[in-house]
């Protein structure tokens, strides 16, 4: 591709690294950019900056937030001993837009995957272990995607918190094997959410 401008072709460059931007696509943008006010770009990166600079992740579920403690945790209403773990924020605003569920969540920021040099210590499973330990859970939903790396975390946390006096469960599999949380039509997300089974019977009926 060629460009009659350095800036632009700069520009156009670092677009194109953003997922599932070509460089057709980010010339596009840049280009629609350029028929902007001025200001529309400067507000454009403004927000950028200010989210790279100000960006939070929330201390006790890991989540993206603005402040110290996400909102969801922060909210007296949420049934604090039921715990939702899921992949990452994109997982966590999936099963909120269901309206089905009333727990908080814990971000385990990817799951483990040997292929990709992902081991347990990558993840915030440690402090996930440490809140079932302190006494600070009645259950803990499992809610990653049905896929080899999700069973293979599920299965790991299983593992460290199996002999501790608590419910563990997992999302139903209405959602197909293979697919990720996040593409999930909200009607079958939230019934899976709700119609959730023992984590046990997972692995037992295999």
């Amino acid at each position: 591709m060629e460009f009659s401008s350095k800036l632009i072709e700069k520009a156009v460059g670092e677009i194109s690294q953003l997922p599932g931007i070509g460089k057709r696509t980010a010339l596009r943008l840049v280009l629609h950019l350029l028929k902007q006010p001025k200001e529309q770009t400067a507000f454009l990166s403004q927000a950028l900056l200010a989210m790279r600079e100000d960006i939070k992740f929330c201390e006790s579920c890991h989540n993206i937030s603005d402040t110290k403690v996400c909102e969801i945790c922060a909210n007296d209403n949420r049934n604090h001993r039921t715990i939702c773990v899921v992949e990452d924020i994109r997982d966590v605003m999936a099963i909120e837009n269901t309206g089905q569920y009333k727990g908080i969540y814990h971000v385990l920021g990817g799951k483990i995957s040997p292929i990709e040099g992902v081991g347990p210590s990558q993840l915030m499973i440690f402090s996930l272990v440490e809140k079932v330990k302190a006494g600070k859970v009645d259950e803990i939903i499992f809610a990653l995607s049905s896929t080899m790396e999700g069973d293979t975390t599920n299965f790991y946390i299983y593992k460290q918190i199996a002999d501790k006096d608590i419910i563990i469960s997992t999302i139903a599999r209405g959602i197909s094997v293979g697919d990720e949380l996040e593409y999930a039509d909200e009607i079958t997300l939230g019934r899976s959410i709700l119609h959730r089974i023992p984590f046990e019977k997972t692995f037992k009926n295999n």
